[in-house]
């Protein structure tokens, strides 16, 4: 088989496989455009017969699904903003700090990995109502803000920093704080932003913790708000979709719009660490 004939099959399969995963996420935008009960015929239409905004305005006006929206950015937001704190510098001080008991503590953390976290959500939830953080804000948040992987991340990219450089800031006059605002932070760009890509799709995604944490409705975020609806409209699959598109389109287009970064801090990630 000559190379153009492989090019040929090699980019026709990728392509395939593109259409393959764009599909799902196309039938159900045009679905969310339909009338209601237009997607139930047999074959189920591909492209709406009339496109009609109805379902979204809604899930807007009737079921209040811009609360939802706005209780998942906050939530989302804040524990994507603190986690690139608190892993960005626990992952730099594992890597680059010398204290006493630092490779014994890493293990354990490591350790921490093989829990699943179902294992830890009833003593989790135990010690947030002892602090008086269950039905907040606060509650949804914190659990997420330190996670081992993170720092694991965080540090095996940070091993790459030559020490040259920092004892060279140190010998400058420069404090820790200032080391690792003006140095090490640059440095760590492509793989923080990497991390915060993945902590916002998981809180962002996420439904059992805030199914747990937050029994008040007016703080629910978009799954469980739509895992809600879909009891309340079962057989309303276009409303469904339109929820789902309200729900997948954000992460999605943060994706794509982060995707050089993501893939960069990826790659690089994988050859430094």
């Amino acid at each position: 088989m000559s190379t153009r004939a492989q090019a040929w099959l090699v980019n026709g399969a990728l392509w395939l496989t593109a259409a393959l995963t764009v599909f799902p996420l196309a039938w159900m935008v045009s679905v969310s455009l339909m009338p209601t009960g237009a997607s139930s015929g047999y074959p189920p239409p591909i492209l709406p017969s009339s496109v009609t905004l109805d379902h979204y305005r809604d899930l807007f006006a009737a079921q209040h699904m811009g609360r939802y929206f706005i209780n998942s950015v906050i939530v989302a937001t804040s524990a994507t903003l603190l986690a690139l704190v608190f892993n960005g510098m626990a992952g730099y001080a594992f890597a680059k700090l010398r204290f006493r008991g630092r490779e014994g503590l890493y293990r354990l953390l490591l350790a921490g990995l093989l829990v699943p976290g179902q294992v830890t959500m009833i003593p989790l939830f135990g010690l947030l109502k002892f602090l008086g953080l269950v039905n907040s804000y606060a509650g949804a948040v914190l659990p997420g803000i330190a996670s081992i992987f993170g720092i694991f991340l965080v540090r095996q990219y940070a091993l790459s920093i030559p020490d040259e450089l920092l004892d060279a800031a140190r010998i400058d006059g420069a404090s820790e704080w200032r080391i690792f605002r003006s140095v090490v932070i640059p440095v760590l760009t492509p793989i923080l932003v990497t991390l915060g890509v993945f902590v916002f799709l998981g809180t962002w995604n996420d439904f059992m913790w805030p199914l747990i944490v937050l029994s008040d409705r007016d703080m629910q975020t978009l799954p469980v708000a739509l895992a809600g609806l879909s009891r309340e409209h079962v057989q309303d699959n276009e409303m469904m979709m339109a929820g789902a598109v309200i729900t997948v389109l954000p992460v999605l287009a943060l994706f794509l719009a982060l995707q050089r970064f993501y893939l960069r801090g990826i790659t690089l990630g994988s050859v430094k660490g």
